[in-house]
């Protein structure tokens, strides 16, 4: 849910939307606008606070120690999903990100040791990534130095990596069922979060029933289950269970493994789920990240170029980075921080909902209460960072230079939810970043001035933007 309703007094439009502070009593009317407009209630209102619109109460914490508290010092409290409509009428309570209890321990836990079997963490994923830098900067050179918009070909990239995890093989850039797949993801992501995905899961019987964008949606979720049927299928007559290739055959072993308890949730069904889950989670988010970090190169050249000229001395021109380097490349891993920190990309977490009766500060929650840390008041909270409004990659440096850790800084989530792919996106972050850098310049197109200007679907993303990547 990243935006909410402001309806002016007197309940003009849909009417109803109502805000308690602290759970209770003062009431306020709400606008469509961005989650920044929830650290300007959190100031009114207080660190928490609830929305209620047409249905369950949303309870929002703001501020990184109320967010800490909650998610890590109370985090087996409030591990569940809510049942959000869109998400149960297009995936239903299957897969890693929105199944509950005991099947999602069981799919959390198989996902990550086997991910970490392939290599997730390790520097043995490190040459897969390797692979897809030179294979994304040999395109990126034959753009030649022309304006072009960089997202279709980081998408591609960041994409493959997952998709060898996944699936056992990358697909060719040119590859039209790939491009097809990604521009699915793309539109999902802008559905789901816009007004009409938004208006569906608060008024579900209603839009149910009527036309609209939002009905394309579940056209798109089609296409992507019929995808991963189809790669299920190719899988399973070629598969060897003593020498699985990637996740979807290690899934296939343990579905015979697990075929007496059902609830565990090894079944084909769950795999289509449990597949796409990892596809576009190991997508979306860091291309998007990416996406903004090469604008936010073109806004700011004089970082740009601090980060190539420390990434000449001590990487060069003739290998490419390694995630050994990181150490030796404390400014430019400040910078990659620093991207991730301005982009913001997921402004209000993944809803969670509280698993039993419990409390936030002196405010009780009852059980199946829904809950949701607004990220964008800990990655700008006042409190905990310098100079939370400007890009500044001071914020992870010491008074030497050297790389420091924030603990407001957690793009990913923490707690029981904490993003599973959190190393590999981190790995994939940093490789991709610097072998760019390495060997491109990125400037704006002549006489236009780089706007960080954002659509705001799913994930916070910058708006289609041209550049130039002019080799070095």
């Amino acid at each position: 849910m990243q935006r909410v309703f402001e309806l002016g007094v007197g309940g003009g439009g849909l009417g109803g939307a109502r805000c308690h502070n602290a759970l209770g009593s003062r009431l306020l009317y709400w606008r469509w606008s961005s989650t920044h407009s929830c650290l300007l209630y959190a100031k009114k209102y207080g660190s928490v606070f609830s929305i209620q619109m047409f249905g369950p109460r949303l309870v929002v914490l703001n501020g990184y120690e109320v967010v800490k508290k909650v998610y890590v010092d109370q985090g087996e409290y409030y591990a569940d999903r809510p049942d959000v409509p869109m998400l149960r009428d297009t995936v239903g309570d299957k897969g890693v990100v929105a199944s509950n209890g005991y099947p999602w321990k069981q799919q959390r836990r198989f996902a990550l040791s086997t991910l970490r079997s392939f290599g997730l963490g390790k520097k043995s994923l490190e040459p897969s990534i390797h692979l897809e830098c030179r294979y994304l900067t040999e395109a990126v050179s034959n753009e030649q130095g022309r304006p072009f918009n960089p997202r279709a070909l980081l998408n591609s990239a960041v994409s493959n990596v997952i998709s060898v995890l996944v699936f056992g093989d990358r697909f060719e850039y040119s590859d039209d069922e790939f491009q097809v797949l990604l521009k699915t993801i793309n539109e999902i992501v802008l559905l789901e979060g816009g007004i009409w995905g938004q208006l569906y899961n608060m008024l579900p019987w209603l839009m149910r029933r009527v036309p609209g964008p939002h009905q394309k949606i579940f056209t798109l979720w089609k296409r992507l289950f019929d995808f991963a049927r189809h790669k299920i299928d190719e899988h399973r007559v070629n598969y060897d269970p003593s020498n699985p290739r990637d996740y979807i055959d290690c899934f296939l072993v343990e579905m015979e493994k697990w075929k007496d308890d059902e609830a565990a949730g090894f079944d084909k069904e769950n795999l289509c789920s449990c597949t796409l889950d990892l596809f576009i989670a190991g997508t979306e988010t860091t291309a998007t990240t990416l996406s903004w970090g090469l604008l936010y190169m073109t806004k700011y050249p004089e970082i740009q170029a601090k980060v190539q000229a420390e990434i000449d001395r001590v990487v060069g021109t003739a290998r490419q980075p390694s995630v050994m380097d990181r150490e030796n490349l404390p400014y430019t891993n400040a910078v990659i921080h620093e991207i991730q920190r301005m982009g913001n990309i997921l402004p209000l977490n993944v809803v969670r909902a509280a698993t039993k009766d419990t409390q936030i500060e002196e405010y009780s929650i009852p059980k199946g209460t829904m809950v949701v840390g607004n990220l964008t008041s800990v990655l700008f909270d006042e409190t905990e960072w310098e100079t939370p409004q400007s890009f500044n990659p001071g914020h992870f440096l010491d008074a030497n230079g050297n790389f420091r850790r924030r603990d407001a800084f957690i793009p990913f989530s923490a707690g029981k939810r904490v993003c599973l792919g959190e190393q590999l996106a981190r790995m994939e972050l940093f490789l991709f970043f610097t072998a760019l850098l390495q060997r491109f310049t990125f400037r704006p197109p002549e006489g236009v001035e780089p706007l960080l200007e954002y659509i705001l679907g799913a994930t916070h993303s910058p708006k289609p933007y041209q550049l130039c990547a002019v080799p070095r």
